[in-house]
Order: C-alpha cells, then sequence, then structure tokens
C-alpha cells in the first residue's frame, strides 16, 4: 500500500515537472494537456514507472543487506 501511496503521489507530481520541463524549452507560457483523459494517461505511465521502480527496489535492498551480512560474518 506504501508503493501504491508514493507511486500515486510521485506521479502526480511527475506530471507537473514534465511539464515545466517542456514549458522551459519549447519556450511557452502555458501547456494544455488537452482534456482530463490525456492527463490521467500521463498520470498512469508515471505511475506504473515508478511502482515498478519501488517493487525492484525492495528484492535490491534485502539482496544488499544479506550480502553486507555475509561479508561481515566471514
Amino acid at each position: 500500500m506504501i508503493r501504491m501511496t508514493v507511486a500515486g503521489i510521485g506521479g502526480f507530481v511527475l506530471v507537473f515537472i514534465e511539464a515545466y520541463i517542456v514549458i522551459m524549452l519549447k519556450g511557452y507560457e502555458t501547456l494544455d494537456f488537452g482534456g482530463i483523459s490525456p492527463f490521467v494517461g500521463v498520470w498512469s505511465m508515471n505511475f506504473f514507472l515508478l511502482f515498478s521502480i519501488f517493487t525492484q527496489i525492495k528484492p535490491w535492498v534485502k539482496e544488499k543487506m544479506e550480502t553486507e551480512k555475509k561479508l561481515s560474518v566471514k
């Protein structure tokens, strides 16, 4: 549940970071997403990107801790 919450909030924040980057690169003053549907589409892509990253971090940290534990025993 924590991964989903953080991914949802992070995906929402990423939408605005991406929009800001586009505005700065193209020199626009405003950015129109073209409705709620494209906005939700971008938000969902960002959500799944962050969720997959967070899902892979969990086993990576676990494996790293096990490796450090094995190395410290020797």
